[in-house]
């Protein structure tokens, strides 16, 4: 009976995990890249000042860094790789990235664009705003500002669904 309900439980922990939502946000302006399953884990990348770069995971409430641009000369990582490049890979089909691609759900995009050059900002205006009345915040401008805001968001359940159905 103990044992039924705690696979029933350990059943309906991994359901729900399924429908936990995966969410990307890259910002330019405000340096925020990160990747995160709500309220489990938190991916982030960030700036150091010793090392250019540094990823943090947060699990639950705690954090853990990691320099993944830091040279590792240990034997053991170096077999590791030589494992891995014996081994094939599996092809991904073209219509299986499709179909993940368009699983995902833009919540949030703004792109600001200035590209220097004062005629060729001239030449785009027209392009943009027609893509800015058919798709979102997407403007050209003249004042030396570019900026990326990228929010998009996914479910496991449905990157599951595009690699299984055809």
């Amino acid at each position: 009976m103990i044992l039924t309900l705690i696979f029933g439980v350990l059943f309906l922990v991994l359901i729900s995990l399924l429908f936990i939502p995966i969410e990307l946000y890259l910002n330019t302006i405000t340096n925020q890249y990160y990747v995160q399953l709500r309220g489990l884990v938190k991916v982030s990348i960030e700036s150091d000042k010793k090392e250019l770069l540094r990823v943090r995971l947060q699990v639950f409430f705690r954090s853990y860094y990691f320099y993944p641009l830091r040279k590792n000369n240990s034997s053991k990582t170096k077999k590791i790789r030589e494992k891995k490049h014996l081994k094939s890979r599996n092809k991904i089909n073209f219509k299986t990235v499709l179909r993940l691609l368009k699983s995902f759900k833009v919540k949030e995009f703004v792109l600001h664009i200035d590209t220097g050059n004062s005629i060729l900002n001239a030449k785009l205006y027209p392009a943009f705003s027609f893509l800015n009345y058919h798709i979102g915040n997407i403007n050209i401008n003249f004042e030396d500002r570019n900026q990326l805001v990228l929010c998009m968001q996914n479910r496991p359940i449905h990157i599951i669904k595009s690699f299984i159905n055809f």
